[in-house]
């Protein structure tokens, strides 16, 4: 057996139906807060909308329909050390065009999502039209995420992740390829920019990290930027600090209670879609409550929570030295200018500012998302 034979095994989902009996249980036994006493979501996600949520979670979910599909993709458990001593295996769609000038890209999703947010996109971006370009598309899940193992020792922060996606596509077999992300997709992907030029040709963002220096003086658009900055970082970021600061203590609440795990979740859907006022306008119930059992089947609110304790505790590289692309969704919750993200990103060679859509871009809009990939991949040489 080769050594690719050893780090690469082939991977189907089948999750024991005991284990769906027990979120049955569970859910039937939930002990609910009372409604809130505001008429907005300032204190949370309305009361009466998560009973719904639920409701339907117990009674008209079928978890066997997304493992379906999510097996009739080639899936792997892909072993990587990422510079490290110790191994993880992590689960990774790698979905080959037929197409023989295709790009490999690698797509790196963020918490709370995972693989999943890419679906919509696999069969247009794999399988385009002749006038359009290809991809060979690999999606890897975050160590301590969805199906991959979960790090058993502290030093999994944003570089170790990108070395080991470095050292993920070479195993796979690909000299030169690109690379995508959002969320910490889009912070790893950075990363990534930095350590492996050898074989990068460029790396496409949608969350860029990219705010104004402390003398600079903002024009009339970036202070409003500014100031939703200051809203969210204000109103929306009890998560992050207690993610960052006590993963273990929220993660047991996280594991043991699905209904406080999707509150957990879905709160990010009320806050950081581009919706009408109800997320379900944008994304069905089914599709939010896919992206919860991601992290309910697999265990994974102390382990995929611990990323924010780790990410402040190791440093990585962060000159870039690849070209960037952008693509600036309305609604994303790091929003930036293009004048500065060109002062931060120096290799910026796409910018793109678009009219629809929030932090789930792949998911909240799969066409316009392709469109930005296809386009940004046009400035690739």
């Amino acid at each position: 057996m080769s050594a690719l034979d050893d780090a690469v095994t082939p991977f189907r989902i089948d999750v024991p139906q005991a284990d769906l009996d027990d979120l049955a249980d569970r859910l039937g036994r939930t002990r609910w807060a009372e409604p809130e006493t505001v008429d907005d979501t300032s204190q949370g996600v309305p009361e009466a909308f998560l009973r719904r949520l639920v409701d339907h979670w117990l009674h008209g979910y079928d978890w066997r329909r997304i493992e379906r599909r999510l097996n009739e993709l080639p899936q792997f458990r892909v072993t990587v050390r990422g510079g490290g001593d110790d191994a993880l295996a992590v689960h990774v769609i790698h979905v080959r065009s037929q197409r023989p000038d295709a790009t490999p890209l690698l797509m790196t999703h963020g918490w709370p999502g995972s693989v999943l947010e890419f679906l919509d996109v696999i069969e247009p971006l794999t399988a385009p039209a002749a006038d359009q370009p290809a991809f060979h598309l690999v999606l890897p899940t975050l160590p301590g995420f969805g199906f991959s193992d979960k790090p058993t020792s502290t030093g999994w922060g944003v570089g170790r992740i990108a070395r080991a996606w470095a050292e993920l596509m070479a195993t796979l077999g690909y000299e030169r390829y690109a690379a995508q992300g959002g969320d910490w997709g889009s912070i790893v992907t950075s990363a990534l920019g930095a350590v492996d030029t050898e074989h990068l040709t460029g790396i496409h963002l949608n969350m860029p990290l990219a705010q104004p220096d402390r003398d600079d003086e903002p024009t009339e658009a970036e202070q409003e930027i500014i100031a939703h900055l200051r809203r969210h970082r204000r109103e929306k970021t009890g998560y992050m600090k207690e993610q960052s600061t006590r993963p273990q203590t929220i993660g047991y609440s996280l594991v043991d209670s699905p209904v406080g795990l999707a509150a957990w979740i879905v709160e990010k859907f009320w806050d950081w879609t581009d919706h009408d006022g109800d997320p379900t306008s944008i994304l069905t119930p089914d599709q939010m409550l896919d992206a919860v059992m991601m992290y309910w089947l697999p265990a994974t609110g102390a382990s995929s929570a611990r990323l924010y304790w780790e990410a402040p505790r190791s440093s990585w590289q962060s000159d870039i030295g690849v070209p960037v692309g952008i693509s600036m969704f309305p609604k994303e919750i790091n929003r930036t200018s293009e004048r500065w993200a060109r002062k931060h990103y120096p290799s910026l060679t796409y910018w793109n500012e678009l009219s629809r859509g929030g932090h789930f871009a792949a998911l909240e809009q799969p066409t316009s998302f392709v469109d930005e990939i296809r386009s940004w991949s046009r400035t690739l040489d």
